[in-house]
């Protein structure tokens, strides 16, 4: 009976307004950006927004390990990737102003990818090497202008909940910049909504976020970098719920 109550709740209530909000909210980004108030509008009504999401659909929220996150410094926050409920979970409860690294496919959403373009987003091209290439360089960019960067280096959602092992490009891009990353673990968002479904469930969700790992003594050979990389991927892992694992 529950389930039936959430589904009309659903259909009849959070899907209208959701959409609403998101129009609502990528039409304040894209406004406040042009009028030159990308340090504000690139991050606050993007943060509100995925908040108001969570909230909206039930989903308990816990958040642990804020205190190792400082404010004045920039990250590279790599996270496990379990599906579209990621983003509101890291956008509205990390805390701290972010720039995402995404799929290009994103920015064809009408509005959402207007939106994130004017708030200086990097969407992630990988058609060829070289446009490989430029992506990681645009986001190198954002971070020398002391931005953080959030990057899900699976590359895509799970299908079953479980981690892929991790690709090597956020990792270059702290080491590049000389920057720590943190590893960030969710938990939840799989159940709430996984790839290839509309069917929002009710469930909570959790973020553990890790403390900094210096990139100072990396080796940058491509066993080196893979290595670091799964060296974040077991502290990911160290994290998750059982069964994730």
């Amino acid at each position: 009976m529950g389930r039936i109550l959430y589904i009309v709740y659903l259909w009849l209530f959070f899907v209208p307004v959701f959409l609403v909000l998101t129009i609502l909210t990528a039409v304040t980004v894209i406004i406040g950006c042009l009028l030159g108030g990308e340090k504000i509008f690139a991050y606050y009504p993007g943060m509100i927004w995925s908040r108001l999401t969570c909230y909206l659909a039930l989903c308990p929220v816990t958040v642990k390990g804020r205190e190792h996150i400082n404010r004045k410094q920039s990250y590279v926050f790599v996270a496990n990737h379990q599906g579209a409920f990621d983003i509101f979970l890291i956008y509205g409860f990390l805390g701290v102003p972010i720039k995402w690294v995404m799929k290009a496919g994103i920015a064809k959403i009408p509005f959402v990818g207007t939106a994130c373009r004017a708030a200086g987003f990097i969407f992630v091209d990988n058609s060829t090497p070289k446009a490989a290439a430029r992506s990681v360089l645009e986001a190198e960019r954002c971070l020398r202008n002391g931005a953080s960067v959030v990057v899900f280096p699976e590359g895509s959602r799970t299908y079953d909940g479980k981690m892929i092992r991790f690709k090597k490009g956020a990792y270059q891009m702290a080491l590049d910049q000389h920057l720590p990353i943190i590893p960030i673990t969710l938990n939840g968002p799989f159940d709430v909504l996984p790839i290839g479904s509309l069917n929002v469930r009710r469930h909570r969700m959790e973020m553990v976020i890790h403390p900094a790992v210096s990139t100072d003594h990396i080796d940058a050979s491509h066993k080196g970098m893979q290595a670091f990389a799964d060296q974040t991927q077991g502290i990911i892992a160290s994290a998750l719920w059982e069964k994730y694992k």
